[in-house]
């Protein structure tokens, strides 16, 4: 017991076992004289004994000898108690009690410790496998076959169709290899039919897709007729489908009954909804009383809200209205399957449960139910609208009943939303009286249809100009929901037209504040801005609108209207590039365009657009003056003629026109024709007097008669025009009477040409050089002083400030939000 050492008190625990009486140390048995001399001795000859060492308690004594020595007996565990036994190997026992686990007698002194045998190295590799095996081959071939198909499904998951279409492509051909393997090995009895199963669907659904209708067939087809594979004929569902998109609706009405045929009672969703398909078909090819057949028998069996919709839209092709009341009865009836809302509103007491509403509030579950809801909701009321007027005598009674039968189901907040809808049908109708007198009988009903029907009315009145009216409901509508963003805009509208701009921004800031997403708030704040000057800030706004609105050309022209105002032209016509890619054909952005490039001193792009808003609109003043000043600058006379005679037929009573239509006759040397129109401005103009000063002057060049006449003519209306001016000088006083002064000497008081821009037109045409004019080299004393040539050098370029798609002086209720109805 003194060598036995505890676990606990010795930091290595295999320490002490080697620890022994130096009386049983072998190793010094060669050095111990007593122990040598008793070996000499013949009872260390004696032979080994052979005695079996039992396992049990109750092994056999061995008896003593006739020395009588005796040999130990067994200990109860059947083994000896001293290293002297032998066994019948002749190898000596090792003392194990006093020796470590592990040690045999071969065993020397410094030998490392290893019952593992790990000092042996390495085990030796496993035997690989034999791959050239034609089993091994099926296996790895059916493994890239599998591979490929889930490839495939991943491709497609991901919207790559035509990758997913090649690996499609590639696990049909491996497929087949495999099976051309399996009949060279003779192993045909273990064919995967469920894996060639996978490959051909698999490759059908890709042609699908990829839109491949004829490939896809082929496919369907293949497996259909394939008896070793169970339920395919339900694959003729998908060729039916395939047929539909190809508007093949007899051959799809006639898979669909061979799906249906083959598919048992007991899977009942999937016989429905391929009787929802076959009534859609019979709907799309005008067979409405079979789609009703196939309908009625859904609604009977698992009635759904879809199938109720399209089962009174067929009883209002045929007509028939007690059975549309029906189907609306059963439509507001049919069950959503869906939750309370209430248990999703958080309770006080239970935090757990709390956190697990919290949870729960917006997963994918609560999501599903909110937009089966929402599309119940659509269904019902548009089924309303559509019945309304076909059930009863007028649409009002008719409305009248489906708002009585929605008030006595599960639908019953849907009757306000009816009765406002009401009111929008008698909008879409013109009936403006009967939508006011509809919404005004919201005024004492709950906050939110309070909010929606007197932000509708706001909306109606500040449209028909009655601002007052306007204010009042946009202040009831606010009243009963601070929080509704559209009463703030009718507000916010109602303060714009009494110029109060800061106070009108500040409404539009909060309904952007309640909804941030509010487009016709932002808008509205940035032309507020644009009205105070405060540029920068309205090019934020419209930056920010631009960023939600992608495709808005109202958005990009006002941003590129306020890179104008803040004097960057190439951004103003980067953006109105834009606006011209997304409206090609709009006449005014083409115009602005144009006269950006013509401001830069780029004439010809600046033509460019100007005659590409020509083309659009032929009837733009500004565009066409341009054109035809352009065409007069550069002497093209002959095609300026072209845009004036346009701008004659538009603007019949400005004499302006004709009179730069005969000059431009004359300046390209067809006076016959400059004659001729002149004298016809003087049967429409008999008192203009410029008009007559060219006849005085054509007539005497030309040598004609007639020049006596005119000559008159001129002296008499020069005459009644200065009797007349000295009339208006007499009843005027002051600084009046100088501008008058002024104006003397020029055309009528209707056609004043001192001050219109035909007369600056025509002082810049006069001062262009005409080679072949011959009255360029007359003497100025043949003509008479006051005489003012239409195209004279007082001509500015025409004002090609083209009009705005979105006025700033008008601010129309388009610029305020023209969708201000509640959804």
């Amino acid at each position: 017991m003194e060598n036995v050492h505890l676990a606990m008190e010795e930091e290595d625990l295999y320490s002490g076992y080697n620890d022994y009486n130096p009386t049983f140390d072998s190793e010094e048995l060669e050095n111990d004289m007593d122990f040598q001399q008793a070996v000499r001795t013949s009872h260390g000859r004696r032979p080994p004994m052979t005695a079996k060492f039992p396992g049990t308690a109750i092994g056999a004594r061995t008896l003593g000898t006739s020395f009588g020595a005796r040999v130990p007996l067994a200990s109860s565990m059947g083994r000896p108690m001293t290293g002297a036994v032998q066994l019948q190997d002749g190898a000596a026992r090792p003392m194990t009690a006093v020796r470590a686990a592990g040690y045999t007698s071969s065993m020397v002194r410094g030998s490392t410790f290893d019952p593992l045998g790990q000092s042996k190295g390495p085990a030796p590799p496993l035997e690989a496998k034999n791959e050239d095996t034609p089993e091994e081959k099926i296996k790895i071939l059916e493994k890239k076959v599998n591979d490929l198909i889930e490839e495939s499904c991943m491709a497609q998951s991901i919207g790559a169709f035509q990758l997913a279409l090649e690996k499609a492509k590639e696990a049909g051909r491996k497929e087949r290899v495999l099976g051309r393997q399996r009949q060279q090995s003779g192993n045909t009895d273990h064919i995967n039919i469920d894996l060639t199963y996978s490959v051909m669907l698999n490759l059908a659904n890709q042609y699908v897709n990829n839109e491949m209708n004829p490939e896809a067939l082929n496919s369907y087809q293949v497996i259909v007729k394939n008896k070793m594979f169970s339920n395919a004929g339900r694959l003729k569902v998908n060729m039916a489908n395939i047929y539909v998109k190809q508007k093949n609706y007899p051959k799809a009405i006639k898979f669909y009954r061979m799906a249906l045929d083959q598919i048992s009672n007991s899977h009942k969703e999937m016989r429905i909804k391929i009787l929802q398909n076959i009534g859609v078909v019979f709907v799309r090819t005008g067979q409405y009383q079979e789609a009703i057949t196939s309908f009625e028998h859904i609604m009977s069996e698992s009635p759904n809200i879809k199938t109720g919709f399209n089962l009174i839209l067929c009883y209002y092709a045929v007509g028939d209205k007690e059975r549309m009341k029906k189907a609306f009865q059963k439509l507001i009836t049919v069950p959503l399957g869906i939750d309370d809302e209430d248990k999703y509103i958080p309770t006080n007491d239970d935090t757990s449960s709390n956190m697990v509403i919290e949870a729960i509030k917006n997963d994918k579950l609560h999501q599903m139910e909110r937009d089966l809801k929402v599309l119940a909701e659509k269904f019902i009321m548009t089924a309303a609208k559509l019945i309304a007027p076909a059930i009863e005598s007028s649409f009002a009674i008719g409305f009248d009943w489906c708002v009585d039968m929605v008030k006595n189901s599960q639908y019953v907040e849907l009757a306000n939303d009816l009765e406002i809808n009401k009111a929008i049908t008698y909008l879409r109708q013109r009936d403006f009286n009967q939508a006011v007198e509809t919404l005004k009988t919201f005024e004492k009903k709950d906050s939110r249809v309070k909010s929606a029907a007197a932000t509708n009315l706001s909306f109606l009145y500040f449209l028909e100009k009655d601002y007052d009216q306007a204010d009042r409901y946009a202040d009831l509508a606010m009243n009963a929901d601070r929080y509704n963003p559209a009463a703030l805009i009718n507000k916010g509208n109602t303060v714009f037209v009494k110029n109060d701009h800061e106070k009108a921004a500040e409404f539009y800031k909060e309904a952007l504040r309640n909804d941030s997403s509010c487009t016709e708030a932002l808008y509205n704040l940035g032309l507020t801005y644009k009205k105070l000057n405060r540029l920068e800030e309205a090019l934020d706004c419209f930056d920010k609108l631009h960023a939600i609105l992608r495709n808005s050309s109202q958005v990009m022209f006002q941003l590129a209207t306020l890179y104008e105002l803040l004097g960057d032209t190439q951004r103003a016509i980067e953006w109105l590039m834009q606006v011209v890619s997304v409206t090609p054909t709009d006449p005014q952005a083409l115009a602005k365009l144009g006269e950006l490039h013509d401001r830069e001193g780029d004439k010809s792009q600046a033509l460019q657009y100007y005659q590409e808003s020509f083309r659009c609109f032929p009837c733009d003043i500004a565009v066409i003056e341009w054109l035809g000043a352009y065409f007069i600058e550069t002497q093209f006379c002959e095609k300026a003629i072209q845009y004036f005679e346009r701008a004659t037929l538009i603007q019949p009573t400005r004499v302006k026109w004709q009179l730069v239509v005969a000059s431009c006759y004359r300046r390209s040397g067809n006076y016959q024709k400059a004659l001729e129109t002149y004298k016809d401005i003087h049967r429409k103009f008999p008192e203009n007097v410029e008009c007559l000063r060219f006849l005085v002057r054509l007539c005497t060049d030309m040598g004609l008669k007639e020049v006596q006449e005119y000559a008159d003519k001129l002296k008499k209306v020069e005459k009644m025009k200065e009797n007349r001016e000295q009339r208006v000088r007499s009843g005027r006083e002051g600084s009046a009477r100088g501008r008058r002064e002024g104006s003397a000497g020029s055309a009528d008081s209707a056609h004043s040409s001192s001050s219109t821009k035909g007369e600056r037109l025509s002082a810049k045409m006069r001062s262009l050089p005409g080679s072949n004019e011959p009255y360029e080299a007359s003497s100025p004393k043949e003509i008479d002083a006051s005489y003012v040539d239409p195209l004279g050098p007082q001509m500015e370029r025409p004002k090609t400030g083209a009009k705005r798609r979105v006025e700033d002086d008008d601010f129309a209720d388009e610029e305020l939000g023209d969708d201000l109805l509640p959804e």
